[in-house]
């Protein structure tokens, strides 16, 4: 396997190649760029498996790759380098775009590169990479991409119903579409969604979406009848905040 680096920063190739050396022994060899331009040049030069990419560098960001590349040379796997805010990160996560944080840490360079050879060929990074530039280009996040057997799908958040928890995965049911199975736990969304207003947690295994609430059942202790004809438990701890909050919509 081949990795090729873009970084203008030589300490910064330099730390990121001892790490992918010492911890990525799947990687056989290493390339490097300095510029965006000469990065794509060796792209079509080299066939790189993973590019590890940095976002801000002078002329061209790392996010105007697409603009350089034809769509029939996006046969590798993208890594972001990158030392943006959390605002930034959330974009990343939203659009099932991998990225190292500066600054790299070795089990982060492992984690990364192992996710991205089990994804080479089935990846659909320019699909990912379209909804990643739309995510930073405005402060209002609407879609989410979600990785599941078949590639990734990107979900307007409206259209999602509810997730469900289902061990280190989570059911996603969205609107008009059959359930997907995405291989991240609750938790992640649960954190991804926080300033999401219309999800709410009643229940450990459970994020609805406000609005596609259909009825509150008291009997039984107490459950939520969505849209979808799904019920969701509500907690003993949670139900005063949920009566609440339903009573506000």
């Amino acid at each position: 396997m081949k990795a090729l680096i873009i970084d203008d920063e030589k300490k910064a190739r330099q730390v990121l190649r001892i790490l992918i050396e010492e911890n990525c022994s799947k990687i056989t060899e290493i390339v490097e760029a300095d510029n965006l331009l000469s990065g794509v040049e060796l792209i079509k030069l080299e066939s790189p498996d993973i590019v590890f990419l940095d976002i801000e560098m002078p002329e061209h960001s790392g996010l105007e790759i697409l603009n350089f590349i034809d769509k029939e040379v996006h046969n590798f796997e993208i890594i972001f380098t990158t030392a943006y805010s959390d605002y930034a990160i959330q974009a990343f996560q939203l659009s099932a775009i991998d990225y190292l944080l500066k600054p790299v840490r070795p089990n982060q360079v492992k984690e990364a590169v192992d996710k991205a050879l089990s994804q080479i060929g089935n990846s659909q990074i320019s699909l990912k990479l379209e909804e990643l530039k739309k995510s930073l280009q405005s402060k209002n996040f609407k879609k989410i991409g979600l990785p599941y057997a078949d590639g990734i799908k990107f979900v307007n958040f409206e259209d999602i119903i509810m997730l469900e928890a289902d061990s280190m995965y989570t059911k996603v049911y969205i609107k008009n579409t059959k359930v997907i199975l995405v291989s991240k736990p609750l938790r992640f969304f649960r954190d991804l969604f926080s300033s999401a207003t219309t999800f709410y947690k009643p229940h450990r295994s459970f994020l609805i979406n406000l609005i596609y609430i259909k009825e509150y059942i008291k009997k039984d202790g107490g459950y939520i009848l969505m849209e979808n004809d799904r019920t969701v438990s509500v907690s003993r701890d949670k139900k005063e905040e949920f009566l609440m909050i339903v009573q506000n919509i």
